[in-house]
């Protein structure tokens, strides 16, 4: 039997003005496929996305100001949660 493991999350507000559109799916998806934990991102209304699919977190339909949660389950879970809840807050709006 596997035993269970914690999974590390954070509940962030999106602040970027254009939601979770193409190019910032696309900058958070690239960001999430360099971990090998699994990521989730969860919506307020229980949507989940995996966030290393640009169509799934596309299909989420995450606007600006909605609160989603980023978990993250594996071996490089911290440094991902890290890392990510960085680019979430402030780089989805880079090239």
């Amino acid at each position: 039997m596997r035993e269970a493991l914690k999974i590390v999350s954070v509940e962030l507000q999106l602040q970027n003005p254009s939601g979770l559109h193409r190019r910032p799916a696309g900058i958070l998806c690239k960001a999430a496929t360099k971990f090998q934990s699994h990521i989730t991102i969860t919506t307020a209304d229980g949507t989940e996305a995996n966030a290393k699919s640009v169509l799934s977190v596309l299909s989420a339909c995450v606007k600006s100001g909605d609160r989603i949660t980023l978990s993250c389950d594996g071996n490089d879970e911290n440094a991902a949660l890290k890392e990510l809840e960085l680019v979430i807050r402030e780089r989805l709006e880079e090239l």
